[in-house]
């Protein structure tokens, strides 16, 4: 079988030495039974819903299962596995293109155990409760306006209940904790520097007398942040299943003064009468940008407006405050020690006021004071931040400061983009409002921070595979990994798998590129019916591979019902 070259830009087609075939029958599978593999079905060529799949002997599971944010870039695979048979799931960390699927998992049958470290644990409990909310929401709302059409009425993707039975499978895990998942898993978790408790995952393989190391790192993170450790390293691994989300760029080698740099745009926004406006990540972000502010308060930096109102309104980011506040220690870098050690309150300060309800919310928009407003969502996709930007972008001494990554897509993006005017609400509001970046702050790591972790390893991995990023971004990592430092890098699309005992491709497709329209109906959302028949073939296609074995006079009576139900659909 014949590959594109992994760099993506040319047009040549390679023979990968990983793939095994024979010129009459094509592609043939290893010649041992297929019993340590891994699949990969999200985050595959694009940034978010991570999800992959090992399988060791009988045992199936999963690393992450995240939700999807923004614009899909290409078909993703259902997982060949239903819900009710994986045995267990590893969760790297708690945000939500990692966790935001689990509760769906609950929903469709999973009951398995889901392994964690303790703060992930606990930021998923506020997490998933949150998002559970939105989805009931959402559902409520669309079905409301579907009541008004005639139109059919949608379930929402997962309920509040569905979080809270999902929640109850959690295990959690400390550092360097070695944990026996089964008879054939076991793992070990590594801080990674990316997020409150995020960590990268190791994961020994056992099975038929044979053991196979695999290490997925996760979101790795950013090196001298505030409040989280640096990135710990990885001793070994056969194969190592690393993010590329930065994998095609580099920080900025001058060192950024954060704190100048912030208080330098709210003196220049409130001077004028503005409010800056920071759509921020609930968990993570949102907790450093308090720590800056914090301190920008306690030195006057920014002269004129003494204890300035800054504005916390997302009930989820003052959940997960409280958690950063309580967490243990060992989770935090030695300088938030220190201070706590000091009895400063790392997070809090005189002018910070917590808007939970929706009153309170909307009140911050009918003070004319000029305030910092930090709101959910980081990509501005959803959340009270939309609010907050039909009420201010089109005020030219308003500022809006992105402090995060914004994925193609997604709202965020086309203001970073420059876009002259936005759709909020049904109602288009014009961009006069100064639209900015903080540099610098990144919860990632970028290209040669991904390198300098992927080096910490004593010995060179025989395989990595690249995952979550753009095409871009991982194609170029990849390539970058192969031709610069002599690994055997491979960026696998949707439905990959790779068996790791005979060290082969069993399956390594195209990616298939989403195509939208250009007419009327481009960036029409699908309807909540259609939806429902995707996921019905989907599963029926689940169900079919099942059946084999079974009798042929019943599977041709299966066979034949839905030809009659296909001729029918296709008239």
């Amino acid at each position: 079988m014949s590959l594109h070259c992994c760099c993506g830009r040319c047009k040549n087609r390679v023979q990968s030495p990983w793939f095994r075939q024979d010129r009459e029958t094509g592609p043939r599978l290893p010649e041992r039974m297929k019993t340590m593999k891994l699949g990969f079905y999200g985050a595959a060529h694009e940034v978010t819903g991570s999800c992959t799949l090992i399988e060791a002997g009988n045992v199936k599971g999963i690393v992450d299962f995240g939700m999807e944010q923004g614009k899909d870039l290409f078909v993703n695979r259902p997982l060949p596995v239903a819900a009710g048979d994986l045995d267990f799931v590893l969760l790297t960390h708690a945000h939500i293109d990692h966790s935001g699927m689990l509760p769906k998992l609950w929903k469709d049958g999973f009951r398995g155990p889901i392994y964690a470290t303790r703060a992930t644990c606990s930021l998923c409990e506020v997490m998933l409760r949150d998002s559970a909310s939105i989805q009931e929401q959402e559902a409520e709302w669309r079905n409301r306006k579907a009541q008004r059409s005639g139109s059919g009425q949608m379930e929402p993707v997962y309920t509040l209940e569905d979080a809270e039975n999902v929640l109850r499978l959690f295990r959690p895990c400390s550092y360097s904790q070695g944990v026996q998942v089964n008879d054939h898993v076991s793992i070990r978790m590594t801080d990674v520097g990316h997020l409150l408790g995020s960590a990268a995952i190791e994961v020994w393989l056992h099975e038929g007398g044979e053991t196979r190391k695999v290490c997925f790192s996760g979101d790795v993170g950013n090196t001298n942040q505030p409040i989280l450790k640096d990135p710990q390293c990885v001793a070994e691994a056969d194969c190592v299943v690393i993010e590329s989300t930065y994998g095609d760029r580099l920080h900025s080698t001058v060192r950024v003064d954060y704190l100048t740099e912030l208080a330098e745009r709210i003196q220049r926004t409130l001077d004028r009468g503005g409010n800056v406006v920071i759509p921020s990540f609930a968990i993570g972000r949102t907790q450093e940008i308090l720590y800056f502010l914090r301190q920008i308060q306690e030195r006057g930096m920014v002269r004129g407006h003494g204890d300035f109102p800054v504005y916390m309104d997302s009930p989820l980011a003052i959940e997960a405050t409280g958690i950063f506040l309580q967490c243990d220690t060992d989770f935090v870098d030695e300088q938030m020690q220190r201070e706590i050690r000091s009895g400063i309150n790392p997070l809090v300060f005189p002018g910070l006021k917590l808007a939970v309800s929706r009153e309170e919310s909307v009140a911050i928009n009918e003070d004319r004071t000029p305030k910092v407003i930090i709101s959910a969502s980081g990509m501005c996709d959803a959340g009270r931040v939309r609010h907050h930007l039909k009420h201010n972008l089109w005020r030219p001494e308003c500022m809006v400061l992105f402090v995060g990554y914004q994925s193609v897509g997604t709202l965020g993006r086309v203001l970073v983009d420059g876009a002259e005017s936005v759709k909020l609400f049904n109602e288009t509001v014009q961009v006069e409002a100064e639209i900015e970046t903080l540099p610098g702050i990144s919860g990632h790591a970028d290209r040669d921070g991904l390198l300098a972790w992927l080096q910490g390893f004593r010995e060179k991995p025989e395989f990595v595979m690249v995952n979550h990023g753009d095409p871009d971004a991982c194609e170029a990592f990849t390539e970058c990994l192969k031709r610069d430092y002599g690994y055997r890098a491979f960026a696998p699309f949707s439905g990959a798998e790779f068996d790791l005992l005979e060290k082969c491709w069993i399956s390594f497709p195209e990616g298939e590129a989403i195509v939208r329209e250009s007419s009327g109906n481009a960036g029409r959302k699908s309807s909540p019916a259609f939806l429902e028949l995707i996921e019905t073939v989907e599963k029926l296609l689940r169900t079919a591979r099942g059946l084999e074995g079974h009798a042929n006079r019943e599977l041709r009576g299966y066979t034949e019902s839905l030809k009659k139900l296909l001729a029918k659909m296709e008239k």
